[in-house]
Formats: structure tokens, sequence, C-alpha cells
């Protein structure tokens, strides 16, 4: 199973990514995470991204799906996987594809997660993110779920920020999503109901496509968060 993740930011993709990976046993793997890790091995993409993040700038397309054909040429991923962050543009739609066709792999489907401009504006001013780690904490959360790390709103989490990356999303990212429509790839679910009632919608459309054989193990997911 080969998932992108897609939504407004703060529609939950971090999170329904995970509870997926947790699932399927499959690499949740994080645009951020795959930048980080390029830049702690100090090879040539590594060096390459690290000198536009360093200024404040967008990874290049062509830098970008670099790193994220090598991450995806592991091991851990060829059973599948979850990428969220990425892609952006169409642009890396496309180069994502051409890379993963030349490993003999294509995407499956694009979850799109769809939640109103005020609640995303909502949900950014009041989320928290690891200090250690980087992932977004559950809602109401203190402790992440990835490393126990401590949760901490970001200073740029702001309103009037939050506005600016729906501005920046509906430009570069909302294009993206009608790639995936026109390829009959696209799942959109309700990301304005509870969490389970989300990643439920979200399996049983998997397993109507048939990418997944039952919702039935993402019940059993679903059970284990409850008893947390």
């Amino acid at each position: 199973m080969r998932l992108v993740m897609l939504g407004l930011p703060a529609a939950g993709k971090g999170t329904h990514g995970r509870l997926l990976a947790q699932t399927f046993s499959i690499p949740h793997i994080s645009t951020g995470s795959m930048f980080r890790a390029a830049m702690q091995l100090n090879n040539d993409l590594g060096r390459r991204a690290k000198w536009y993040i360093d200024r404040g700038e967008l990874v290049p397309d062509g830098v970008a799906a670099e790193i994220v054909k090598e991450r995806l040429s592991q091991e851990d991923c060829r059973p599948g996987f979850i990428l969220d962050g990425f892609p952006r543009t169409v642009p890396q739609a496309k180069e994502l594809d051409a890379a993963l066709a030349s490993m003999q792999m294509a995407i499956d489907a694009a979850i799109n997660i769809q939640i109103s401009e005020a609640e995303a504006i909502r949900r950014i001013a009041n989320r928290k993110v690891c200090s250690q780690c980087g992932s977004t904490g559950d809602p109401g959360a203190e402790v992440c779920k990835e490393c126990n790390g401590p949760l901490v709103q970001r200073p740029d989490d702001t309103p009037e920020v939050a506005r600016h990356r729906l501005e920046v999303y509906m430009v570069q990212t909302q294009p993206v999503v009608d790639y995936y429509r026109e390829q009959g790839r696209l799942v959109p679910v309700n990301g304005l109901q509870p969490i389970d009632r989300v990643f439920m919608q979200i399996c049983q459309r998997l397993a109507r496509m048939g990418i997944i054989k039952t919702p039935k193990p993402c019940e059993a997911t679903i059970r284990r968060e409850v008893d947390q």
C-alpha cells in the first residue's frame, strides 16, 4: 500500500498517516523527517537541502524529489509507505510518479482530508509540536507519541501565519488534489469528524477501492488508541 496524504494545514495528515502506518506496519514518512535525515548524513543531497532550509527557502522540486526517491528505495518501504508533506506541487507529483515507475512502483491513492479554512486556522492556532522530533501532537496531548518528547506551541503558529499558509496551499498544493482526482486516485474524506470516524472512513474507502482487504485492522487500531 503506497499512499499520499493531502489536506489543508492541520487537517490531520500526520495523525492519520501515523495510524495507517501503525495499522499496516509500513513507514510514515514526512517531508521534515526526510530532510532532517538527509542533512544529518551530510551527503550531497543533505547539504543541498540545508542550503535552502537555512535561508528559509523551499527546497527545489528536483532536490526534494531526489531525497524522496532515495528514501523510498530503502528496504523498509518495499511493503508500502505513507507520504506526508510530499508532493506539494504538481511537478513534484509528476517527479514522484516517474521515480516510483523507475522502481516498478506507483502511488495507490491520495487521501485528501477535507476541513474548512476556518477550522484549519483554529487548529493551527491551537496545535502543539514535539520539541524533540518536530511531530505534530494529537489534540489535547502534552507528550509526543513518536518519541515521548514535550509538546510545545510554535511561535509562528498564529492566525495571521495560518492564513498565509492557506493562501500558499491553495496556489501550490490544491492543484495536486486535482492531479490525483483526474487520475482516479483521490480519496476524499470528511476531516471535521472525530479522529476515529475519519480514520475508519479512510479505511472503508481504501477497502472499497481494493487497496486493503477489510477495514478490520483499522478497527483494532482505534480500540488500542482508545485504551491507551
